[in-house]
């Protein structure tokens, strides 16, 4: 086999991951079963508080997965300056800006149905995002979001450790 015909096992977000996207990249984890039981059903890492460089990949990226979005909620305390409406790829999706808390957002398709998106702080290390991204899609999670991102990752574990 050559090696680029060997399988690789790709990480979730590279730890350089976040230095090398350009803001407005959606960084992106839905749950990956349609049960939809958990408290949340996928997450978000931005780049940046800064909604119009941040929302329009993120809402391209849902669309593909999940069809037209109608609405977004979030917290307007936690972004900087929040329009009323967005228009991605000649669609509108309208903002809703009340305190959903600035560890969510809300993600609306066609008329009721509610997606719950963990927002990871932009800040956040490669490590802690991943272990938050990875928390948020389980589907048995029932742990709020503000209390996955208070919540310490795992350290860790050097080679020594994963070879004892």
């Amino acid at each position: 086999m050559a090696e680029s015909d060997t399988p690789s096992s790709p990480k979730l977000l590279p730890d350089e991951i976040h230095r090398a996207v350009t803001p407005g990249t959606a960084l992106l984890r839905l749950q990956t079963t349609h049960s939809r039981e958990g408290v949340l059903d996928g997450a978000w890492w931005p780049r940046s508080r800064d909604v119009a460089t941040e929302l329009p990949d993120l809402i391209r990226a849902l669309t593909a997965h999940l069809g037209p979005l109608t609405r977004v909620g979030l917290d307007v305390d936690a972004w900087e300056e929040v329009p009323t409406r967005v228009v991605v790829d000649d669609k509108v999706v309208r903002l809703d800006t009340f305190p959903v808390g600035d560890d969510t957002v809300l993600v609306t398709r066609g008329d009721n149905d509610h997606f719950s998106l963990l927002v990871v702080p932009p800040d956040t290390t490669p490590d802690a995002a991943r272990d938050f991204m990875a928390r948020a899609v389980r589907a048995d999670n029932v742990t709020q979001a503000a209390e996955i991102l208070i919540a310490r990752p795992p350290e860790p574990t050097t080679d020594h450790e994963e070879s004892a």
